[in-house]
């Protein structure tokens, strides 16, 4: 018996009592999640708050603290590390008047954490903003079970070769449009600037472009869009992972183009 099938997803959840829940009215409150990067430089943390009226801007948002020892970013015995917001969406999971937030991540010095790349980033792009640099990235991902076998492949044995897969229709051939589609639309609702999406070479891989974006924009769209990328997932019971070759031999691999005008 497989681990994974003692696992109980998200997924398996009643998604109706859970909207019951979500549809009750919130007064003058506001959920605001806090989005980060954390000490691997890849993985993506949130919590939320309630804050007594909806932000407008980011100015509106206070900083926050966690515990860096446990996402690798401190050490045990001055783990207070601090969430600086820079960039505010909509909350496609909650809805409005609901914030997700990114923030860059300072030690208790308020010196950027190792980790925090955006803050180097944003310094040259400061520097350079009288030229308008423009830029667009292009993010491949593939599909999963929780148990890291590819999604819709077959449980033994392999899919037919590739060739079929990439832009492509039909029930096998395209697996997990519905997961692209809630993705493509819940980043839509946020703000983010998705202008595309398609199957790639692999099967259960797929492809998304955020952009044209000018400077740090750019970048703060991409890792939302990647948060908002796992949250689908997960209330679908399934794992979007970026690794660049998820499956050996001859299978596509995956990566992140960037294009800059």
């Amino acid at each position: 018996m497989e681990w994974s099938q003692f696992y109980i997803t998200d997924s398996s959840l009643n998604k109706a009592l859970r909207q019951q829940y979500l549809s009750l009215p919130q007064g003058p409150f506001c959920q605001v999640t806090y989005i980060w990067i954390d000490g691997s430089g890849e993985g993506l943390r949130n919590k939320t708050r309630t804050m007594e009226s909806e932000p407008k801007s980011v100015a509106d948002l206070p900083e926050w603290t966690f515990d860096g020892s446990s996402t690798g970013q401190s050490e045990g015995h001055n783990s207070d590390m601090l969430l600086i917001p820079v960039r505010m969406f909509r909350d496609p999971f909650l809805l409005d008047p609901n914030k997700l937030v990114l923030c860059e991540v300072l030690k208790h010095t308020r010196e950027p954490a190792e980790s925090n790349h955006r803050n180097k980033c944003n310094k040259v792009m400061e520097k350079v903003k009288g030229l308008q640099p423009w830029f667009g990235m292009e993010q491949e991902y593939t599909l999963l079970g929780v148990d890291g076998h590819p999604y819709g492949w077959p449980r033994l044995g392999f899919p037919k070769p590739q060739g079929l897969y990439y832009c492509s229709v039909g029930a096998d051939r395209a697996f997990g449009r519905d997961i692209v589609d809630c993705h493509y639309k819940a980043c839509l609702y946020a703000g983010i600037k998705i202008t595309g999406t398609n199957a790639e070479v692999m099967p259960s891989q797929w492809e998304y472009q955020v952009g044209p974006c000018e400077g740090i924009e750019v970048a703060d769209h991409l890792w939302m869009s990647r948060f908002v990328l796992h949250r689908v997932c997960e209330d679908f019971g399934v794992v979007a992972t970026l690794d660049p070759k998820p499956m050996v031999g001859d299978w596509n691999g995956a990566g992140c183009h960037i294009n800059a005008h």
